[in-house]
């Protein structure tokens, strides 16, 4: 093409969201664009006193069947595809009474807010748009001639260009508007699909989709040499995408990582039973507590392993109260998420001005069903959520010994953080708080080593005469193959382990359970965490 600026002298205006619109068809129509609309959208252009076409008018048709059928006509969509500098596309049009569409503007039925706010299942059915999508896929690809908008925030860009280019826009913003119009048909048709899936209970559809919106693009990834960004998906989950951030520096890609991992641990824990702490570095808990109160939860997590905490990420179950906030603020912190927060708590964290701040306004429910998914060289591992909860299970006495109150109380605690805590996963627990944690070792009886001599770390910090996993209970995220991993365990201190079992070993390990006196149960869930 020669000529990359196209003049608008038309333009076809069918949205579910007005935000915007009547300013946007005003400086259009100034503009001398002769504005052609649908149903609502051209009653509230008609409602301001301009001029409007309805589509009906332009095919010859009126809206039928509720209007599902409107704008699936030739004299639309020959408008929209018709290439200008093509002879026999002219000819056609002037044959067949076509004009020329220049500007598409549609934003779709809100079929995720339909969803997301719990509607039946026709009225989701009703809210899946057919006509805009369809129109919206072909003025993109006629990007060369058209330019289409599907959302109120790129109003001002083709206002801008029209100004700038006496009344056209320019081939650049046409092909940045295109890849952003077939971006948002794809995350559309992809919560469609979803949606049928969990409706009809399919766990491995033929094809799956996964769509998102930009909440921010990232300084960087994990590393300063890769690219990263931010997306919300249909699923409104309570956590990191939904959360308000009161202050602070912007997220970078691990805080948000590492924010997600935070949260998701403390929605274990329900905020009417117990108050509750996690704290977070590099995606795996270093220290999780119950208490009280937020001030006493938090101070018994930072003692299981201040070392790491230091530049953490901190989860609170309940609002955010000053007390909490004052002792947060002694040390340095990334990112607070709680459910909410007092305007002291707000005035305190206030005062240290890179400290992000988010509130989220309530817990992720641990049961809640729901997908992950995980690239891989060419390919993408696609799983439901882990939504075993403890609550939820059968703790199954397989020794000699049953677990005292006490102790069965420790283990659900422990078993409780284990499913947060990447594998292999060896968690100390007394008094309702982590003493020692192992993540993410090749070996199990690594991980259970590298607890414990992080307890014996945090015991020397604190001055205490041992540490504190001696008379603790430990938890395993996976069954132990061999009693060696058990047996580091025990030697450390432990008097009683969950577990899930299923190991070929289970009798070897019971009996060496019994013949050191310790209690142990099994869940028979297992918690692994890649």
């Amino acid at each position: 093409m020669t000529n990359t600026t196209r003049r608008v002298t038309r333009a076809l205006l069918s949205v579910s969201d007005k935000t915007g619109l009547i300013e946007f068809a005003r400086a259009l129509a100034a503009r001398g664009v002769e504005l052609v609309s649908t149903g609502g959208t051209a009653k509230a252009i008609a409602a301001t006193g301009l001029k409007v076409k309805d589509v009906s008018d332009l095919t010859g048709f009126p809206e039928m069947m509720d209007g599902r059928v409107k704008t699936l006509h030739p004299k639309v969509h020959g408008g929209l595809l018709a290439i200008r500098d093509n002879a026999e596309h002219a000819d056609a049009m002037k044959k067949h009474g076509i004009a020329p569409i220049d500007l598409l503007v549609v934003n779709l039925y809100p079929f995720e807010a339909t969803v997301d706010k719990g509607a039946g299942f026709e009225d989701c059915i009703e809210n899946i748009d057919i006509g805009g999508p369809a129109m919206i896929r072909a003025a993109a690809k006629n990007h060369d001639d058209v330019a289409v908008v599907v959302e109120a925030q790129d109003y001002k860009a083709v206002l801008d260009e029209l100004a700038h280019n006496d009344g056209a826009t320019t081939l650049a913003l046409r092909r940045r508007l295109a890849a952003k119009a077939y971006a948002r048909t794809a995350a559309y048709d992809a919560a469609i699909s979803n949606w049928f899936n969990r409706q009809l209970e399919i766990d491995a559809p033929d094809f799956r989709a996964f769509g998102g919106r930009l909440i921010q693009s990232l300084r960087y990834g994990e590393n300063p040499h890769q690219t990263a960004a931010f997306y919300a998906t249909p699923d409104r989950r309570p956590g990191v995408s939904t959360a308000r951030q009161l202050q602070g520096k912007e997220l970078s890609y691990n805080n948000i990582n590492d924010t997600d991992a935070a949260y998701e641990c403390i929605g274990e824990f329900d905020a009417k039973r117990t108050a509750a702490c996690v704290i977070v570095k590099h995606a795996n808990p270093c220290g999780v507590a119950e208490g009280p109160d937020l001030v006493t939860a938090y101070r018994k997590a930072l003692a299981c392993d201040s070392t790491s905490a230091f530049g953490g990420i901190i989860a609170m179950n309940r609002a955010l109260d000053a007390d909490t906030a004052r002792e947060i603020t002694k040390i340095f912190t990334e990112v607070i998420i709680a459910p909410d927060a007092s305007e002291e708590a707000i005035a305190i964290i206030g005062g240290k001005k890179n400290l992000r701040l988010l509130l989220a306004g309530s817990l992720p429910d641990p049961r809640a069903p729901g997908l992950t998914a995980k690239t891989v060289a060419g390919g993408l591992l696609v799983q439901s959520r882990d939504n075993a909860v403890v609550d939820d299970m059968t703790f199954k006495v397989v020794t000699k010994r049953a677990p005292t109150d006490a102790e069965m109380r420790d283990l659900k605690f422990a078993f409780r953080v284990a499913k947060h805590v990447k594998s292999n996963t060896i968690i100390y627990a007394k008094d309702l708080a982590t003493v020692g944690i192992g993540a993410g070792q090749m070996s199990r009886v690594d991980s259970a080593r590298i607890a414990a001599r992080k307890a014996q770390d945090a015991a020397a910090e604190l001055k205490l005469a041992e540490p504190l996993t001696k008379g603790s209970v430990v938890a395993s995220d996976a069954f132990f193959p061999f009693a060696d991993g058990m047996l580091a365990c025990i030697e450390a201190g432990a008097t009683a382990v969950v577990q899930p079992g299923g190991s070929m070993r289970d009798d070897e390990v019971i009996k060496a359970a019994d013949e050191h006196g310790i209690a142990m149960v099994f869940t028979g869930t297992r918690h692994f965490r890649h």
